[in-house]
């Protein structure tokens, strides 16, 4: 196929995608836009086509359609999205939302593939698997998501408070020290921060590192790190609370200050890249090849 022709064709079968499932497509931007859970939804699709543009020019020469790999990705997403409407009654709808967007996704790559081929889609993996994390979670798996932030960020607080030689007891996710109990509701989780802060990694390791083991490292990192800057930021708002005002208990760095703490969990996550990153074995330079022109005796 010609290139423009391939580049039509993956348009029209996007555009035609987008018109099919615009009712699940709406609804995951929807559900971005007013649940803070699922915040970082809205990144997904301009990071990934960023990513793509910028690495276009190199790879675009690699391109050849691979029709039988396309074609089963397509039929594969179509099996998918079939499934999910004819299950409707036996699922909720957040997890047939779920079972809609990762068909949109999968039909999103087989056009990739079927226009572009293989090798192109190799080069750029990390951003058309990062389309996968357009796919919302459902509630059963996001409540376990959050559940284990809580129980993750009590303990990183209590931690803190030991480390400090401050008494304290714990009690699933409540925290009793001298004058005041603490409780990591679900609100206090820090599920947005986190999903940001995963988000912003992965994109972060892929940009700067060559390695697929060190960029493994980096993401890992931050799963710890989401949740050393949640306990920090749970300890530092009892402490004011208790030590200056009480008014910090339920003030504006309760409400709003976790910007703060997800500056230095991602300036943690910085220094990481950048020692990584000077470990790796720099690319040999291309020696240049010079002919020698034979000089004529004088």
């Amino acid at each position: 196929m010609a290139k423009r022709t391939t580049q039509l064709m993956f348009l029209l079968l996007c555009v035609a995608s987008a018109l099919a499932a615009w009712r699940p497509l709406s609804e995951t931007f929807s559900l971005a836009w007013r649940d803070e859970q699922y915040t970082h939804l809205l990144l997904i699709l301009p990071i990934a086509f960023a990513l793509i543009l910028v690495e276009w020019r190199s790879v675009r020469s690699l391109s050849k359609p691979n029709f039988r790999l396309g074609v089963s990705l397509l039929l594969f997403s179509l099996l998918v999205a079939t499934l999910a409407k004819l299950l409707a009654a036996q699922l909720h709808s957040d997890e047939q939302l779920s079972a809609s967007m990762f068909a949109l996704v999968v039909w999103w790559l087989g056009a990739f593939v079927l226009c572009f081929g293989t090798a192109v889609a190799r080069s750029l993996f990390f951003p058309l698997a990062f389309l996968f994390v357009l796919v919302p979670f459902p509630l059963f798996l996001l409540n376990w998501v959050v559940s284990q932030l809580q129980h993750g960020s009590t303990f990183a607080t209590g931690l803190f408070f030991q480390a400090c030689g401050i008494p304290v007891a714990q009690d699933g996710v409540r925290l009793t020290i001298p004058g005041l109990t603490v409780e990591v509701a679900e609100e206090c989780s820090s599920i947005r921060s986190s999903s940001m802060l995963l988000v912003t990694t992965m994109v972060l390791a892929h940009i700067w590192l060559r390695s697929r083991w060190r960029k493994a490292l980096v993401v890992a990192a931050a799963i710890p790190l989401a949740i050393a800057k949640n306990g920090l930021r749970i300890f530092t708002i009892a402490m004011l609370g208790t030590r200056v005002d009480p008014g910090f208990l339920t003030g504006r760095l309760h409400r709003q200050g976790g910007v703060a703490f997800f500056l230095m969990a991602l300036g943690a996550i910085a220094v990481l890249l950048w020692f990584l990153h000077r470990k790796e074995p720099r690319p040999a330079p291309i020696a240049s090849t010079s002919t020698a022109v034979p000089q004529a005796p004088g």
